[in-house]
């Protein structure tokens, strides 16, 4: 079973400017683990790729960023759905560590996945 990303908000408002260092070694990740498919690739500086799942499209560039400093939060319809796919497709996360944070009136279900290239993506759903 998958689960379905409905939104993505970036860390730093530019889901199509991720910063990579190395595009080629962090692709496989997105792919395999998160379940992205490409939909764009070049390699003229800054060599950089588009990916996209349920929608949603993200940019990968080695554009000289630090990864550490950027990332996304996706809301997704199902949060243990969602850990248990990304399991299933690799991720050596054995525990998802849910927490409970409140934005404003809504309150999200989440948890962290740090990528190899260092950045961080937060997946929650919202709770009744």
């Amino acid at each position: 079973m998958k689960a379905t990303l409905k939104q993505a908000w970036p860390y730093q408002q530019d889901a199509l400017n991720l910063p990579v260092e190395n595009l080629e070694t962090a692709l496989p990740f997105y792919e395999t683990v998160l379940g992205f498919q490409r939909t764009y690739q070049t390699d003229a500086p800054p060599k950089r790729a588009v990916i996209a799942r349920d929608g949603i499209e993200l940019g990968l560039a080695e554009n000289g960023g630090d990864p550490t400093q950027d990332g996304c939060f996706f809301e997704v319809d199902d949060v243990e759905t969602a850990f248990s796919e990304l399991k299933t497709n690799g991720l050596s996360n054995e525990n998802p560590d849910f927490s409970f944070q409140r934005q404003g009136d809504t309150l999200w279900k989440m948890f962290f996945v740090v990528a190899p290239d260092g950045l961080c993506f937060c997946y929650g759903q919202r709770q009744s």
